[in-house]
């Protein structure tokens, strides 16, 4: 699954970066959070995997800490890039005269490395905190990855403010970006609703429909996650959750942009007859 992930994800890249038809802003847009998930897969799974296969299930005190503010970096990243997405779809539907002033390639890029930006500043102060806390012996994490809640419970400290700093800005966020994505989604439904035509609310939703899937399927997960006290939590449900959205999530989500979209199909099948030709060149007369 994590190699079916990585090449899905390294396609649809290489597909936007190469095929001039796709440098649109909606397709730079799903590049960038294509580039984002395999980083996000990649700073959990390998780990996971090693640990599966040899055994060897120790990982250092500072690689801990880098893979809980990468994690979470990259994730808060992933929230706010889907908010931009939703904005690139209401500015295409909402506003379709005044497109490409809205949401020009040069904007997309901008609003993309933003959001990259402010993810890993999000991520940064708990991840200082965390770095400041003493860890009781034997320093077992009761997960397969450093997440916060587990490493909370090998705190030896008292941990209340830190959490409560911690909730503070989970829901800032990931409330904060799913409110944006609603605002967006409510705005085109209005704007679909007055499209005289059938064909034309159909054609509509189909341009977003893709995004709103991903965006259920992350939603659904992250919020059962982090928008909670620590206290209630349960790790043995937290864990199959966890793989969930590190493994499964990240392969549906290429699977769902490409399987909908015509113009990203029509991309793919053109250089799949690329390659085929450039193996079996055809012989001139």
């Amino acid at each position: 699954m994590y190699i079916l992930t990585l090449g899905a994800h390294i396609v649809i890249i290489a597909l936007v970066a190469l095929d001039w038809h796709l440098h649109k802003p909606m397709y730079l847009l799903l590049a960038s959070f294509s580039l984002l998930e395999v980083i996000y897969t990649t700073v959990t799974v390998p780990k996971m995997l090693d640990a599966l296969l040899t055994r060897h299930k120790e990982i250092s005190y500072a690689s801990c800490l880098v893979q809980f503010y990468l994690l979470f970096g990259f994730g808060a990243s992933e929230n706010c890039l889907l908010a931009v997405m939703a904005y690139d779809r209401y500015a295409a539907i909402c506003r379709p005269l005044h497109y490409t002033t809205l949401m020009s390639v040069k904007t997309s890029i901008h609003l993309a490395i933003g959001a990259l930006v402010g993810g890993l500043l999000a991520a940064f102060p708990p991840a200082v905190w965390i770095s400041t806390l003493d860890f009781c012996f034997p320093n077992l994490i009761d997960h397969f990855f450093c997440d916060y809640a587990p490493l909370l419970k090998l705190s030896c400290e008292d941990t209340t403010d830190g959490e409560l700093a911690f909730i503070v800005m989970s829901w800032s966020v990931i409330l904060g970006c799913f409110f944006l994505i609603m605002v967006s989604y409510t705005l085109i439904i209005f704007a679909v609703i007055r499209i005289p035509s059938t064909e034309g609310q159909k054609k509509a939703f189909n341009t977003c429909a893709s995004h709103l899937a991903v965006v259920s399927i992350f939603y659904g997960t992250v919020i059962f996650m982090y928008i909670r006290p620590t206290s209630h939590i349960r790790f043995s449900i937290d864990k199959v959750i966890s793989v969930f959205y590190c493994v499964v999530t990240p392969l549906m989500n290429p699977i769902i942009y490409c399987l909908r979209n015509q113009e990203f199909k029509g991309a793919l099948n053109k250089a799949l007859q690329i390659l085929e030709n450039k193996k079996h060149p055809r012989m001139g007369k």
